[in-house]
């Protein structure tokens, strides 16, 4: 059996969840769910990073220590992963005993091959995102992330030997056009490399929170190398079998653009100084920004996704995210797009759809799904279409692509309605035949739609299913079950309140 293997990055517990935080869960959701209708052996991995100085600062002003801070925010993320119905087969902790001991494994091996090595050393240190930088990084002296100036920091430190793999990375990079999605982050990593890679600290001994170098107690790993072996430990630990060789290397790490530097350079000179196959992508996706802006509690522009899940659905917040903004792209939200959206896609053109649809086999057909259609119809084929369509994209990472191509078909299926006029057809016994021939042909379309959204939006489409009186469990969810023709003639339509109530 094919398998795949998409991950999140862990998220920093010094803070509670964002709307950024749900972005970027929702789309390996929709990836994962999509493979899984493939037929495929999937593992979705999310989880938090706990160590590190933002963590303990965080702490020390809740009067917690960092452990106690840490059990209490992972609560938070934990369900935000569950409110944005998603299916992550494993929610890894890096203060998880068994990825530390991971950690220590992979590090000592890399001691023992000479790409560690200990030196003392200067340089200007950001504690917000753990970094390192030249003066050249910085934008007017501040870190370009967080706009602090930097420290001046002064350690002996260990050291991996980074620059020793930079060609051995633009060979690969040369070799893998397609290592890094979209293609302008591509050319940002490789151009990074080119411009000349360093080696880097990858331990800290003014830190106490963190895990324990192995052969040197006194100093703790770096919280960027702790973090990126999450993807590996947590496919030793997850299971009681070790599901390294079944699911590695992993197909998709998901992130957002300010952390490209760490999984497409750092990460992948680790990976080949281990002996361990790179990640087959990397897709890097952009920031939401609000008013121009990232999205920021100082700015106050931030929209708290669990008030947007309350107020108007999940599998609304869901569309939304991947419908607004180009995946890959950085796009602007608000909440007045949100609910134009809502009433313009979702309460007219979907909701309205499958209300008018039902509505009509109970009125035309007694509630009855009709026979199979005798006429050939372009519905066939643009479903059929559709379906290699939205495959091809997703497994490209492509997911706004996927909707947006899913939405010509709603709207194709809406002109239907209106080019057929079943509700004059209805006024002529003699055209009966043609009636339920479009009928059943609306009843097919949105089937169709609800499989190739389930990813996108499985409530919706476990809904749209049901009400049509089609199979709608996990095991009907299939996409080969997405060819044209399907539908269970005879079946019992249910009429209930609007999918999607419009918003006034």
């Amino acid at each position: 059996m094919k398998t795949f293997y998409v991950t999140t990055p862990i998220y920093y517990v010094n803070d509670v969840p964002h709307i950024g935080h749900a972005y970027t869960t929702i789309a390996a959701d929709v990836l994962a769910r999509h493979h899984r209708q493939l037929g495929e052996d999937v593992f979705f991995l999310t989880g938090t990073d706990e160590h590190g100085n933002p963590a303990a600062r965080a702490a020390r002003k809740r009067g917690l220590t960092p452990q106690e801070h840490a059990d209490e925010m992972v609560v938070k993320f934990r369900e935000l992963a569950e409110r944005v119905d998603a299916t992550n087969d494993f929610f890894i902790r890096t203060t998880d005993a068994e990825h530390g001991a991971g950690v220590q494994q992979f590090i000592q091996k890399l001691y023992d091959a000479g790409d560690i090595y200990l030196k003392s050393y200067s340089g200007l240190y950001c504690s917000s995102c753990e970094a390192f930088y030249s003066e050249k990084d910085l934008v007017e002296g501040k870190c370009p992330d967080h706009g602090t100036v930097p420290e001046v920091v002064e350690e002996e430190n260990y050291f991996f030997r980074l620059s020793a793999y930079q060609q051995q990375l633009l060979d690969y990079f040369d070799s893998h056009p397609d290592f890094v999605r979209p293609a302008s982050r591509f050319n940002e990593a490789r151009s990074f490399i080119e411009q000349g890679l360093e080696d880097i600290s990858i331990s800290r001994a003014s830190l106490e929170w963190g895990i324990p170098i192995p052969w040197d107690e006194k100093q703790v790993v770096y919280v960027w190398v702790d973090a990126l072996l999450n993807y590996i430990t947590a496919l030793q630990y997850s299971r009681e079998q070790d599901l390294f060789s079944r699911f590695w290397p992993a197909d998709f790490h998901l992130m957002a653009k300010d952390i490209l530097k760490f999984h497409a350079v750092i990460w992948p000179a680790l990976l080949m100084a281990s002996g361990n196959e790179l990640p087959r992508h990397l897709f890097v996706h952009g920031y939401l920004l609000m008013g121009g802006h990232k999205m920021s509690k100082t700015r106050g522009n931030v929209i708290d996704p669990f008030e947007v899940m309350d107020k108007y659905g999940v599998d609304a917040f869901r569309f939304y995210c991947f419908r607004e903004v180009s995946f890959g792209q950085d796009g602007v939200i608000s909440m007045e797009g949100f609910e134009s959206r809502y009433n313009s896609e979702l309460a007219n053109e979907l909701g309205n759809l499958l209300s008018r649809t039902i509505a009509m086999v109970s009125k035309y057909n007694e509630g009855r799904v009709p026979e199979r259609a005798t006429e050939s119809t372009e519905l066939a084929t643009s479903a059929g279409d559709l379906r290699l369509v939205a495959t091809a994209s997703l497994a490209q990472a492509d997911l706004s692509t996927c909707l947006d191509q899913i939405w010509r078909f709603v709207r194709a299926l809406n002109k239907y309605v209106e080019d057929s006029a079943p509700w004059t057809l209805a006024k002529n016994e003699a055209d009966r035949d043609r009636l339920l021939d479009v009928l059943y042909n609306l009843v097919e379309g949105l089937r169709v739609c609800a499989l190739l959204l389930h990813p996108f939006m499985p409530r919706t489409a476990g809904e749209m299913l049901r009400r049509l009186g089609q199979p709608h469990a996990a095991a009907d969810l299939s996409l080969e079950k997405a060819e044209w023709g399907g539908a269970l003639s005879g079946a019992q339509v249910e009429v209930a309140d609007p999918l999607f109530p419009k918003l006034v």
